[in-house]
C-alpha cells in the first residue's frame, strides 16, 4: 500500500491496494480525515463492525452552557437513533478474510444527547448540524483500544507517544491487521480530553471459532457518563486552585449519561433508546463504557444476564442481575427473551460513590427500553421508573469480577522481570498550593505529553538498560530489552479507584488486596486475562504480561481527568526491534506543524 500524503487532497486522488476498493478523499479544508485500513487476519478474524458512540441520536433542544449546572424543567423529546445501527450483521462471521476501510471525518458540532444543547466533537457529521465552518483548532489522533498492533505500534494512535497529532485540516491513514484478536472493544481520540466530547465508537471483531455459548443475535450497548460542558473548560475547572468545592483533586461530577447516545435530563424523561426483539431468543449484548469518569451498572428489569466475555476474553458463564462496567471496560452478556411478553426498562446507573461533591441536577440513572412480543411502540410501566422490580428470591447479584475465569484458562507463566510502582495524587513538591495544579504521580513522576515529537519517533530511552528511568522529569519509562514475563506490582496510595489500561497487551490479574503490597505471593490459578482493570483505593495489585510486542506502550488511568493530570507511564518493549519500524515519512513530518 502506498504511503498517504499530507495536505488537502483533490477529488481525483485515490488510495488503493490489494483487496481495497477505490476511496475518494475529502476535499473540505476544515475537516480532519482518518482513513482506516483494517486487514483481517486469516487465522481467526472474519469481520468487524463499527458503531458510532455519543454522537448518535442527538436532538437540538434545550440550551445550557454552565458547568455542572442542573435544571428540573420539562424538556422536549430527544431524537432517538435507529436501533438497527447497533445490531450486528451475523452473516459477516462466515465471510472470507479481507481488508475493510472506513472514513472518519472529525469536526465540531452542537448536539443534545440528553436534551441539553452542548458543543461536541463528532465523527462523520453526526449530529448533522455544524457549529461553525471552521476547522478544529487542535490536533487529534485515534486509538484502537485493546488491539495489539503487533508490528504497527505507530498506528496505536496515542499522541506524543506513538505519533504526533494530526494537524487541523489534514489526514492520515491507520493501516493495521487484527491478527488473532477477537471480541468487543472501542476506538476513541487519544489527545487531551477530546473523547469526552464525542470522538468514540464501538469496534466489534467477530471470530469464527470464538469460545462463547451460542446466541441468536448480536447487539452493541454503549453506556457512558455525560457532561454538558466542553471538556477543555471542565479540565480547567478540575485544575481550579484549591480544587472544586474547595477540595484538591475533586473530579467534575457528570450531569448525567447516555445509552447508545440517548439520555434523559430533568424531571420528565420523554425519549429512550429502545430495541424491539423477538420472544424466546438469546441475544448477546456487548456492553461498552466509553465514558470519562465513573462506572455504570447495567441491568434489564425482570431478567438475569449471563456474562460470557470481558475485554475480548471469553469467560466461563456467570449469571448476574447487573454488570458494573468501569470506564474503558467491555462485557458481553446473554439476555434471554423468555419472560412475559412486554416492554422492560434497561438501566445504566452512574456510580455515585465516586462523586466528591453534590451536583443537584445530575441524572444518576439512564433508562432505555427492551421489548418483545408486543407492538414496536409499547413502553414499560412508568411507575417502575424509580421502583425497579426485584428479581425472584435466590437470583444472582451484581457481577463480582473475582468470579471471572477465562475459558480454558490456566496458570500464567512465571515472571522473569518485576517492576514496582506507586500511584498518588498530590501537589508538586515545593510548589505553592494556592496556585499550583493538583497532579497525578507514578513513582513521583507526573506525565506530560512531549511537544512536536513522540516517544517512538525520538527513540526515547532506547539506549538504556532494562529497568525504569525518568526522562526530562515527565517521562517515566520502563525499558524491557529482551523477551520477558513482566510482573507489575502496583500500590494505589490514592483515596480513589483507578481503571488502568495497558496498550498493546492483555495482562493476567494475579492478585490484589487492601493496603500496600507486603511481598504476598499471587494466586496463579486461572487468573483473569484482560486489558483494563480497576485498582481500588488504598489497594495493591499484581498484573502480569508477556513482553513480546515491540514498541512504546502506555499504562494509564482511563479517567480522563487523571490522565490529563499525569497518571501515565510507558513501557518501551524490545527497542532494538521498534527502532527498525518503517514509519511513514508523512507521520514524522506532522510533528513540525
Amino acid at each position: 500500500m502506498p504511503d498517504a500524503k499530507v495536505g488537502t487532497p483533490s477529488e481525483e486522488e485515490r488510495l488503493t491496494g490489494p483487496g481495497l476498493s477505490s476511496a475518494p478523499r475529502p476535499t473540505s479544508r476544515w475537516r480532519r480525515f482518518f482513513w482506516v485500513a483494517a486487514t483481517l487476519a486469516t487465522t481467526a478474524i472474519i469481520s468487524i463492525a463499527l458503531a458510532l458512540g455519543l454522537g448518535l441520536g442527538l436532538g437540538l433542544r434545550h440550551h445550557d452552557s454552565g458547568i455542572g449546572s442542573g435544571d428540573s424543567n420539562v424538556l422536549p423529546a430527544v431524537s432517538t437513533p435507529d436501533s438497527s445501527a447497533y445490531r450486528m450483521n451475523m452473516s459477516l462471521v462466515d465471510e472470507s478474510p479481507t481488508t475493510r476501510y472506513y472514513d472518519f471525518v472529525v469536526e465540531e458540532a452542537t448536539g443534545a444527547p440528553d436534551g441539553v444543547e452542548k458543543l461536541m466533537l463528532v465523527v462523520n457529521g453526526i449530529p448533522e448540524r455544524r457549529l461553525t465552518d471552521e476547522r478544529i483548532p487542535s490536533t487529534s489522533a485515534i486509538h484502537w483500544h485493546g488491539l495489539f498492533q503487533n508490528g504497527t505500534n505507530y498506528y496505536d494512535g496515542t499522541d506524543a507517544i506513538t505519533q504526533c497529532g494530526i494537524p487541523p485540516g489534514e489526514w492520515m491513514v491507520y493501516n493495521f491487521t487484527f491478527d488473532d484478536w477477537t471480541g468487543s472493544t472501542w476506538w476513541h481520540a487519544h489527545v487531551d480530553t477530546q473523547y469526552t466530547d464525542g470522538i468514540t465508537g464501538a469496534l466489534i471483531v467477530h471470530g469464527r471459532n470464538e469460545s462463547v455459548p451460542a446466541y441468536d443475535e448480536d447487539i452493541v450497548i454503549q453506556v457512558s457518563d455525560l457532561y454538558h460542558g466542553f471538556s477543555a473548560d471542565l479540565l480547567e475547572y478540575y485544575f481550579t486552585p484549591g480544587g472544586i468545592d474547595g477540595t484538591p483533586g475533586n473530579e467534575p461530577v457528570p450531569d448525567g449519561g447516555t445509552i447508545n447516545g440517548v439520555g434523559q435530563y430533568g424531571s420528565h424523561n420523554s425519549s429512550f433508546f429502545n430495541f424491539t426483539l423477538q420472544p424466546d431468543k438469546t441475544y448477546r449484548l456487548r456492553i461498552i463504557n466509553p465514558g470519562t469518569f465513573v462506572p455504570l451498572a447495567f441491568s434489564v428489569d425482570g431478567h438475569t444476564l449471563t456474562v460470557i466475555e470481558g475485554d475480548g476474553t471469553p469467560v466461563e458463564p456467570v449469571e448476574v442481575s447487573s454488570v458494573s462496567v468501569a470506564v474503558a471496560q467491555r462485557y458481553s452478556v446473554l439476555l434471554k427473551t423468555n419472560q412475559t411478553a412486554g416492554a422492560y426498562w434497561m438501566r445504566a446507573a452512574l456510580d455515585t460513590t465516586q462523586f466528591t461533591y453534590d451536583n443537584p441536577g445530575c441524572q444518576t440513572e439512564i433508562r432505555g427500553v427492551i421489548r418483545y412480543g408486543v407492538d414496536n411502540d409499547a413502553m414499560p410501566d412508568v411507575s417502575l421508573l424509580d421502583n425497579p422490580p426485584a428479581l425472584p428470591s435466590g437470583s444472582s447479584g451484581e457481577l463480582d469480577t473475582d468470579d471471572l475465569v477465562p475459558v480454558a484458562g490456566g496458570r500464567a507463566p512465571d515472571p522473569t522481570f518485576t517492576v514496582y510502582f506507586t500511584m498518588s495524587m498530590e501537589y508538586p513538591e515545593g510548589e505553592d498550593e494556592s496556585t499550583s495544579r493538583y497532579l497525578a504521580f507514578i513513582n513521583q513522576t507526573s506525565w506530560e505529553p512531549l511537544s512536536n515529537t513522540s516517544s517512538l519517533f525520538s527513540h526515547l530511552g532506547n539506549s538504556t538498560p532494562t529497568g525504569s528511568s525518568d526522562f526530562g522529569g515527565s517521562q517515566l519509562m520502563t525499558t524491557v530489552n529482551d523477551w520477558s514475563v513482566v510482573d507489575m506490582i502496583v500500590d494505589n496510595l490514592d483515596d480513589g479507584d483507578h481503571p488502568f489500561h495497558l496498550h498493546g497487551y492483555k495482562f493476567w490479574i494475579m492478585d490484589g488486596g487492601d493496603g500496600r503490597w507486603q511481598g504476598q505471593t499471587p494466586n496463579n490459578t486461572a487468573p483473569m486475562f484482560r486489558d483494563t482493570v480497576v485498582i481500588p483505593a488504598y489497594n495493591w495489585m499484581i498484573l502480569r504480561f508477556v513482553a513480546d510486542n515491540p514498541g512504546y506502550w502506555p499504562f494509564h488511568c482511563h479517567i480522563g481527568w487523571h490522565m490529563s493530570a499525569g497518571l501515565l507511564f510507558q513501557f518501551n518493549i524490545l527497542p532494538s526491534k521498534s527502532a527498525q519500524f518503517q514509519i511513514p515519512q508523512y507521520m514524522l513530518d506532522m510533528c513540525g506543524r
